[in-house]
């Protein structure tokens, strides 16, 4: 089967839109945290959405092929998600995510291999597992959030500032960096800190003066 003759074509249309969407949901709800001042939430946000940029790349370029076709999509349906609630966000964060993981990529990836499209296949399935992973990474902030535990632990952990690297071993993060001055919303678990070990010494950086 050629893939002008394909669902799978369709498919992959339906997919290139949602993952666009997608990276502009992420894009709004970012500037959405960043104006509640939670940058870190904000930064996970355009992370997820610099991934669906490439998702999105991934399947767009199978469509090579048809330069200069239009493709309509008469089943396809996507969520309005314009809550001003950054917690709502993070929620359907996660249900969109979820259902892209365990729904709409891997159905897609059978019909591409029952019509013999079975390197498509495999990136459908590959981007679901990924898209699982963002759902779970949604769920653990959302969760943070809800608890009021985004900046604070029941027991002493690290705490990294995403803005200069300030890094404080406390019950809480500081209302703001003693370094940069950059307020509570940019700090981070040391465990959930992007390219760092989760044991390190945090004694050093706790010992720095303060002005």
């Amino acid at each position: 089967m050629e893939l002008k003759d394909s669902r799978t074509k369709e498919n992959l249309m339906r997919a290139f839109a949602g993952e666009s969407q997608a990276r502009n949901r992420y894009t709004f709800a970012a500037q959405l945290a960043k104006e509640n001042n939670l940058y870190v939430i904000k930064k996970v946000f355009d992370l997820t959405a610099s991934q669906e940029k490439e998702h999105g790349e991934v399947f767009y370029q199978y469509l090579n092929g048809l330069e200069g076709e239009e493709i309509s999509i008469e089943d396809a349906a996507y969520p309005v998600n314009t809550s001003e609630d950054v917690s709502v966000q993070l929620q359907n964060a996660v249900e969109n995510e979820t259902k892209e993981a365990d729904e709409v990529y891997r159905t897609f990836g059978d019909i591409a291999l029952e019509e013999g499209f079975h390197q498509i296949a495999g990136k459908f399935y590959m981007i679901a597992d990924i898209e699982k992973v963002h759902a779970e990474r949604f769920g653990e902030f959302l969760k943070l959030l809800k608890e009021g535990k985004l900046f604070a632990s029941d027991v002493k952990t690290g705490w990294m500032c995403l803005h200069c690297g300030y890094v404080i071993e406390s019950t809480t993060a500081p209302q703001n960096c003693p370094v940069c001055d950059s307020n509570q919303g940019y700090f981070i678990r040391l465990s959930m800190a992007p390219f760092t070990e989760e044991k390190m010494d945090t004694s050093r950086p706790q010992n720095l003066g303060k002005k």
